[in-house]
Formats: C-alpha cells, sequence, structure tokens
C-alpha cells in the first residue's frame, strides 16, 4: 500500500495576475487530501466524503467525465515523466477542503494521488515533476491554470510563485491568523480565468494597469509579511480586493462577507482564488479576534476556519 498527501492553499494577494505573468503570494492549508494506493486487477479512485467511484477515461462525458478525464491525464502524466504505471490500483483519496472554493481541492487531490501512487510503486519523483503531473489533471479541470494550485499542493510552504518558476520561500516575520469563510457559491474558475483574458482583449491599457497594481500589492505584501506588519498586511488585502472586484470577480455576496468580517475587527478581508464566488479571507492579529470573526460570519451559513500562518 502506498500513501500520499496534497495541501490545500489560500491565495494572499495575486490571484488572476499570477495567469498573466505576474507573482502571487500563497499560503498552505493544513487541510488538504490525503490517498492511499492499493495493487488491483484495475484502476479505480474513490473520493471521499463524495462517495464517487471513477475509472480513467481520456473519452469520457458522463456525469463525472471531468474526474474521468483529469485521472487519465494524470496516469499518462506518470508514465511521461519518467515514472512507469507498472501495475494498476485501487486509490482511496479523502478530501478535507471542498471543491470549487478557491482553496485548492483539485490539486491537493491531484498532488495526494500522483504521490501515493509513486509510493506504492517505489517511484521517486522531484517535487517540479510532481507538479508537472498536477497541472496534467489541472489543466482538464480550469483550461489554463496558473500552477499556483499545483505548486502549494506539492510545497506547502509560504511562497512567492511566479509562472513557470518554482517557488520562492518567503519569510514571515510573526504569526497571523487567517479566517477562511466559505460563501456557499461554487463558480468555475475556468469561466473566471476566461472573464478576465476577455476584458484584456478588449481594453489592454485598462487591465493591464490592474494587473500592474495587483503585483504591486503582492510586492509589497511580500515585505509586510516578512516584517510583521500585519495593518499593512490588512490595508493591502482590501486594495488587492478593490482591484479583483474591478475586474468583475466578486460578488455580493463576497462583498458582504469581506465587511461583515472587518466590522468585526479583522484587519482586512478579499475573496481568495478564482472569484465569483468560492471563499473570502479575514485577517486576524489573535486566535480570539479569529473566533470573533468566524463567529459574526456564521450569518452567513458557511463553513469557515482559522488558519496560522507562521
Amino acid at each position: 500500500m502506498g500513501g500520499g498527501v496534497g495541501h490545500g492553499k489560500i491565495i494572499l494577494f495575486g490571484e488572476h495576475a499570477v495567469v498573466h505573468g505576474k507573482p502571487a503570494l500563497s499560503a498552505p492549508l493544513p487541510r488538504g487530501c490525503r490517498a492511499e494506493a492499493t495493487d488491483a486487477d484495475a484502476d479505480l479512485l474513490r473520493v471521499l466524503p463524495w462517495g464517487i467511484d471513477v475509472v480513467p477515461d481520456a473519452d469520457a462525458d458522463g456525469e463525472h467525465a471531468e474526474l474521468q478525464r483529469a485521472l487519465s491525464a494524470l496516469l499518462d502524466a506518470r508514465g511521461s515523466s519518467g515514472g512507469r504505471h507498472r501495475v494498476h490500483h485501487r486509490i482511496r483519496a479523502t478530501l478535507a477542503i471542498p471543491a470549487g472554493a478557491g482553496l485548492g481541492a483539485s490539486a491537493a487531490l491531484s498532488v495526494a494521488v500522483a504521490r501515493a501512487l509513486d509510493d506504492a510503486e517505489g517511484v521517486e519523483r522531484s517535487d517540479a515533476e510532481l507538479v508537472e503531473i498536477s497541472l496534467a489533471w489541472e489543466r482538464v479541470f480550469h483550461g489554463n491554470p496558473s500552477g499556483v494550485d499545483s505548486a502549494m499542493a506539492v510545497h506547502g510552504r509560504v511562497a512567492l510563485f511566479l509562472r513557470g518558476q518554482a517557488p520562492a520561500p518567503v519569510e514571515v516575520g510573526r504569526s497571523l491568523f487567517v479566517v477562511v469563510g466559505h460563501s456557499g457559491q461554487a463558480p468555475s474558475t475556468r469561466s473566471m480565468v476566461e472573464s478576465v483574458e476577455r476584458q484584456l482583449q478588449r481594453d489592454p491599457a485598462k487591465v493591464g494597469k490592474i494587473l500592474d497594481g495587483i503585483e504591486a500589492v503582492v510586492n509589497n505584501g511580500r515585505s509586510a509579511l516578512r516584517d510583521g506588519n500585519l495593518r499593512d498586511l490588512g490595508q493591502l488585502m482590501v486594495l488587492n480586493q478593490k482591484l479583483l472586484n474591478s475586474l468583475m470577480l466578486s460578488t455580493s455576496r463576497l462583498e458582504e462577507m469581506c465587511a461583515c468580517a472587518i466590522d468585526a475587527g479583522a484587519l482586512g478581508a478579499k475573496l481568495t482564488g478564482g472569484g465569483g464566488g468560492g471563499c473570502m479571507i479575514a485577517l486576524c492579529d489573535s486566535e480570539p479576534l479569529a473566533t470573533t470573526v468566524i463567529d459574526a460570519l456564521a450569518d452567513f451559513d458557511g463553513d469557515a476556519f482559522q488558519v496560522e500562518i507562521r
């Protein structure tokens, strides 16, 4: 039997701009995915808590077709990247984060599955190879993924990410508490990425300035994180949210949740991930304040939890 894990993530600053060659600052979640693989007569993936069983099929078009195609792409990528899929496996994966919420569930699942298969087969692989295998899976779901989710699922540390490069670890000057709140809306990352691309094609000057502004937020955020300056981090979150909203990536519910968190004492709040729904994050300077913010967000009927970043 082989086992593997994949980390979930939040994007502190830089979503969408990272698709267009800008940096993003991301942090791991303690929640993610764990998978186990055992020898079997045929390949099969069971995903809990969904209770879904799928087999790999590159041409699938049924209810769980994307998952089947993604599994097929992952198995093909494992072979082409130096590993050999010598035997079939039954894979049992347990996700501890919601899908379609901007928390990297898909990438966490792919990395956990790839690691479980490698462990079962005695294959040793570099982090870079694992990221590429995960991206083969991610392209099925997201079309043109930035690679942040796959990199974070593999590395699991606070990092500055630039497309095409290995994540650069980022020093955290002091512990901070981040509340993650789920809006209950399940957007399509692919559609959000395509929306920004269309806007960029229609008005490259305007959208280019917004993306440049997000890049400046990321760079300032890295400095504030290194210095432990939580007040500046909170203000940068608010600014990043305004820039993302100007690209029509936020929703009224996300805006209300961000405002609710700030009213409860959070230093700043913004959406995280693709937008159009999914999750928001709120920065707090203590665990008691994070608890207060979670209680305030309870009115929105979505799951909220805290993450300590250090």
